[in-house]
């Protein structure tokens, strides 16, 4: 098996969509309008590629980003600064083979070179226990719990604190450069409102 974790690129995003709208109800559907929006603000939009296939994805956002979700927001409110995981999908021939666990150690690299927490939420209405064990042993903390206002289902709203972060602030981020080191693994994606977090920090916000 040949296993290779990328970018996504606008040719991939019809696969992506039939693989979001096919994952079940664990996974909120999407609109072609709806996933342009995600990979005009994601941070972090890859795709687990098998043997040539398209597997899997995972969408994460910066707390910047122009998204409506009110799980998104809940963190918006309550954090200044973190990476969210919006969905994560594995097409389901491809289940049991560890991909969650590959993309969840790619999101937390990048995230963890970029912002203190990692956030996300699993339904309790059904109970996903699989997911909420899943997240548990990754780390994750149940910090808050909301109604969703489009279902009402409800929610758990977990983050992970990323202990490497302080490192890499205090030497890279607020040290002499200013910046991480100019390597590919710890670019971002180019969005459409790249330049807000750049006028937020030249603003001291």
């Amino acid at each position: 098996m040949a296993l290779s974790i990328r970018d996504v690129q606008p040719h991939d995003l019809d696969s992506v969509l039939a693989l979001n709208n096919a994952a079940g109800s664990t996974i909120l559907p999407l609109d072609v309008s709806g996933l342009r929006g995600l990979y005009d603000e994601a941070s972090y939009f890859r795709v687990a590629e098998v043997d040539g296939h398209i597997a899997g994805f995972l969408i994460a956002l910066r707390e910047d980003a122009r998204y409506a979700s009110p799980n998104f927001l809940w963190f918006r409110t309550h954090y200044p600064e973190f990476v969210y995981i919006d969905r994560i999908v594995v097409a389901r021939p491809y289940r049991g083979l560890g991909l969650g666990r590959v993309f969840y150690a790619d999101v937390t690299s990048y995230a963890e070179t970029h912002v203190p927490q990692l956030a996300c939420e699993v339904f309790l209405e059904p109970r996903d226990d699989v997911s909420l064990l899943f997240h548990g042993t990754w780390g994750f903390l149940e910090v808050g719990q909301q109604t969703m206002p489009s279902n009402g289902r409800r929610v758990a709203l977990l983050a992970k604190t990323l202990c490497s972060y302080p490192f890499v602030r205090d030497t890279y981020l607020h040290g002499p450069t200013g910046r991480l080191p100019e390597l590919p693994w710890l670019g971002e994606r180019t969005r459409a409102n790249a330049t807000v977090r750049g006028a937020r920090a030249a603003g001291g916000a």
